[in-house]
């Protein structure tokens, strides 16, 4: 790992844009959703942070948070056991008077204490709902230079078409930015634009006691939402940069982007986009290697370790315990941890949680466009 960087800390929210999802958090929450056979979505900020030297990460909580919790333990698969620093995951009441948050003010108001005991100059704070591989010093060294009051990554790319819909603004707020060279001019709520636009990955970089101040007038004040009630009034007081990504990144919102998403690592130049550079840390489960019965075909998949191939298995990610038996098809499917596909069962365009079951000779097949999914421990 690099040395560590003493100059900064890391805020992650790990419930943000849960409702995006609401298949896959009814038992966990965003940061802790499978990805890539043997990931969790927090695994990369989590570890992109780490290995830019940040050893001081506080995680806020909102609900839904022991999965997350069992994943993480003490930090010790990131090297954030510490006496000073680390790992600290802050669950909703965790002072008093405080409530469950709704929106990075009041979640951010919960810590100002914390905050104030700190060394660092500076914190990044960051969503959990993108999967990226990325050296977070490039953005501290450009927030640096620039001057900037605040600095937020960004990334040009069209807003995906179910986040447009005005029925389902109520699963979170998304933003788009009008630029004056690198300073927003403007912040976008929500827009309903068609084609390419400078969308934000909600990453943000400011000094702590920046933070602290903002945070705390903003609560006082009965405000919910960084971006939009502290940062969009603001625009023409404070210095307010982007920073723009153009590396590979993975960004989550809605059922069909977490297929796609999975499906594109199966292609060598994204799996380098995401894996090709500093390690991406993970919980440790002692499994044997996966094993291919004489008679199992594989072609072009993503097996974790545990695994037990006898049938055929085509375009598909696999974690980690999955077994398909013999005479079993599994083709274009993302099968989560410990699912089973017993003898003779056909899955096409399947997505199943952990722990399901597809009975013997049973035939489950979706589209590319509406993959069928099967909720945790369930059997079919």
């Amino acid at each position: 790992m690099i040395n560590e960087n003493t100059n900064a800390m890391g805020i992650l929210f790990p419930n943000s844009y849960d409702k995006v999802v609401p298949e896959l958090v009814s038992e966990r929450l965003m940061a802790s959703i499978p990805f890539a056979s043997r990931y969790r979505l927090v695994d990369f900020i989590l570890s992109s942070m780490v290995n830019s030297g940040i050893d001081n990460i506080s995680v806020l909580v909102r609900e839904n948070y022991l999965s997350l919790l069992d994943h993480l333990g003490s930090g010790r698969e990131w090297d954030l056991t510490r006496k000073n620093g680390g790992l600290n995951i802050v669950p909703p009441f965790a002072e008093r008077n405080t409530k469950i948050y709704n929106g990075r003010v009041d979640a951010v108001a919960s810590i100002l204490n914390f905050l104030r005991r700190q060394k660092e100059k500076y914190v990044i704070m960051a969503d959990t709902n993108i999967a990226l591989n990325f050296d977070f010093n490039k953005l501290l060294e450009t927030h640096i230079a620039s001057g900037a009051d605040v600095t937020v990554m960004y990334a040009e790319q069209e807003i995906p078409e179910n986040l447009r819909v005005k029925e389902v603004w109520e699963r979170g707020l998304y933003y788009t930015f009008e630029l004056d060279g690198t300073r927003i001019k403007h912040i976008h709520i929500n827009s309903q634009k068609e084609g390419i636009q400078n969308y934000s990955m909600n990453v943000y970089c400011m000094g702590r006691e920046a933070l602290i101040e903002e945070i705390h007038n903003a609560f006082v004040h009965g405000l919910t939402y960084f971006e939009r009630d502290v940062l969009s009034p603001q625009l023409d007081k404070l210095n307010v940069q982007a920073y723009r990504y153009d590396g590979y990144f993975a960004r989550i919102t809605g059922m069909k982007s977490y297929f796609d998403e999975n499906m594109k690592l199966l292609q060598d130049e994204n799996l380098d986009g995401l894996f090709a550079g500093n390690p991406i840390y993970t919980k440790i489960r002692d499994d044997n290697p996966t094993r291919y019965i004489e008679g199992a075909a594989a072609k072009n998949v993503m097996i974790a370790d545990g695994c037990i191939i006898e049938g055929e298995v085509e375009n598909s990610i696999l974690f980690r315990g999955v077994k398909v038996a013999k005479g079993a098809k599994v083709k274009n499917s993302i099968l989560m941890q410990d699912t089973v596909v017993e003898e003779g069962a056909v899955c096409n365009y399947l997505i199943t949680d952990k722990a399901v079951t597809i009975s013997k000779d049973k035939e489950m097949k979706g589209t590319e466009s509406f993959p069928i999914f099967v909720p945790k421990q369930h059997t079919v």
